[in-house]
């Protein structure tokens, strides 16, 4: 039988003079009050009070009731200070709250209240306190909670009875406790929610019980997981950006490191192998050749494959196809009618400028050169090139420097074609160059064929005719 089925309790309510009544809370309907209750609520009766809608919509009170529900489920009895509105004008009083079933086996909550006149700012501090979203707990000096704001059963729930059982470690709770009965302490710490893991910044200090009088531990706490996650997403993106960055460092110096020296062994072997020599030194020279080649798709592997990682579909476009508008048709030497194309080479290593010199000179190519950057823009200023070669990385002043500064020069030096002729050929690397304005691009080791093509490409495609015909519109 449910208790208003149960004449007996009704009948006994009803003649009491403090208000009783039950709460749905389900509907937010009151389904039984007593005639105190009803004049408490402004009520004609019980049909007019069941019609009226007292259904929880403050976040605040929602979590109060749920509380209340949770904590009254297993025959426990509640008490605690509640404000009515029943006439728009609040009335304080003390609530005893326990559970019963209706005739649906439904849970209702009975309210047994002795209004109490309380200060007006004892009311208005209570009401804050409910509603005000920071976590506010208090607790004794074992770690025992005594008092909780709706914010608390919000996030916590039943776990929130135990000051160290809200903290991820265990260990840390109990260590802030002790901290704060000695002096306030603050700070960033993670805890368990009904709703999983937070990060909440705290404050505990210690303050006296209202009641007892005994030392208390008062703890404030403010979600701030998603400020939080936003720093460490900053951090590790910042982290993941330096460590790209020394990755990037290091790839361009083992290219610089492994690639320059197997420029001079390849090339220098390629020339012993056409040099006309002893047929048992030829074939000595193309083992060196041989060898070097191998040697050179070793460090290949390493560099463009350092993480094991396999190339992407949509990886950047080699050198050639970012660089030169379309590929140079093969060319090898000047025809006889032509004047030799006059080369400026700069690179800081000497093995480098002879090889790559020795290389130009078997097809009629004449190359001057220059040992950094610095030096090779002021050659670049002073002579009259039909192409220039740029190293990338040496000393004093880099390649994209130089061309940068090459192409400010005034007159028709800053349109001399620049290829770069370096080792630095990763894919994130290409694009620096075109920015540079670079023409287009020689990986070292240097292939033979493809630096004569190149060179005799760029020295003859019709820049200073390009120039000149410019300038004669520019003064027209």
């Amino acid at each position: 039988m449910s208790i208003l089925a149960d004449h007996s309790f009704t009948a006994a309510w009803n003649c009491l003079k403090r208000p009783v009544w039950l709460y749905d809370p389900q509907t937010g309907r009151k389904p039984y009050a007593n005639p105190a209750a009803l004049a408490l609520f402004g009520a004609a009766g019980l049909e007019a009070l069941a019609a009226r809608d007292f259904y929880a919509r403050s976040p605040a009170i929602k979590a109060r009731i749920r509380r209340l529900v949770d904590q009254t489920a297993d025959g426990r009895t509640v008490r605690e200070r509640w404000t009515f509105f029943p006439h728009g004008h609040p009335v304080t009083a003390e609530a005893t709250v326990s559970a019963v079933r209706d005739d649906a086996g439904q849970v209702l909550l009975l309210f047994e209240a002795a209004p109490e006149d309380v200060p007006a700012e004892d009311r208005r501090a209570a009401e804050a306190l409910r509603h005000a979203s920071t976590v506010i707990s208090l607790f004794d000096g074992e770690g025992r909670r005594l008092f909780s704001n709706p914010a608390a059963f919000r996030a916590y729930g039943d776990l929130e009875d135990d000051f160290a059982g809200r903290f991820a470690d265990p260990a840390e709770g109990l260590a802030m406790l002790a901290a704060a009965a000695r002096a306030p302490v603050a700070g960033l710490r993670a805890v368990v929610t009904r709703h999983g893991s937070r990060w909440h910044h705290m404050d505990a200090r210690s303050v006296p019980d209202p009641v007892t009088g005994r030392p208390c531990v008062l703890l404030n706490e403010q979600d701030v997981t998603p400020r939080v996650e936003a720093e460490l997403a900053r951090s590790a993106a910042e982290q993941k950006a330096t460590m790209a960055d020394a990755r990037q460092r290091f790839l361009t110096d083992m290219s610089h490191e492994l690639r320059t020296p197997l420029n001079a062994v390849i090339g220098f072997s390629r020339l012993l192998s056409d040099a006309g020599l002893a047929e048992e030194s030829t074939d000595h020279a193309r083992r060196i050749h041989a060898a070097g080649q191998d040697l050179l798709e070793v460090v290949n592997r390493m560099i463009e494959d350092p993480m094991g990682e396999a190339t992407a579909p949509d990886a950047a476009p080699a050198a050639s196809e970012v660089m030169a508008a379309s590929e140079p048709e093969p060319a090898y030497g000047p025809e006889p009618s032509e004047m030799p194309l006059r080369t400026l080479y700069v690179d800081d290593n000497e093995s480098n400028r002879t090889l790559v010199r020795t290389m130009l000179a078997t097809m009629g190519i004449v190359c001057e050169t220059a040992d950094d950057g610095h030096a090779g823009v002021r050659a670049a200023a002073a002579g009259d090139w039909d192409v220039i070669l740029m190293d990338i990385q040496m000393p004093v002043m880099d390649g994209v420097e130089a061309t940068r500064r090459i192409r400010a020069l005034d007159g028709a030096v800053a349109a001399t074609p620049i290829i770069a002729l370096t080792a630095n050929t990763l894919d994130a690397q290409i694009p620096t160059y075109v920015e540079a304005g670079m023409d287009d691009c020689v990986a070292k080791p240097v292939n033979m064929v493809e630096l004569i093509t190149k060179t005799s490409h760029w020295g003859r495609s019709g820049w200073r005719e390009a120039v000149m015909g410019d300038s004669v519109l520019a003064s027209a």
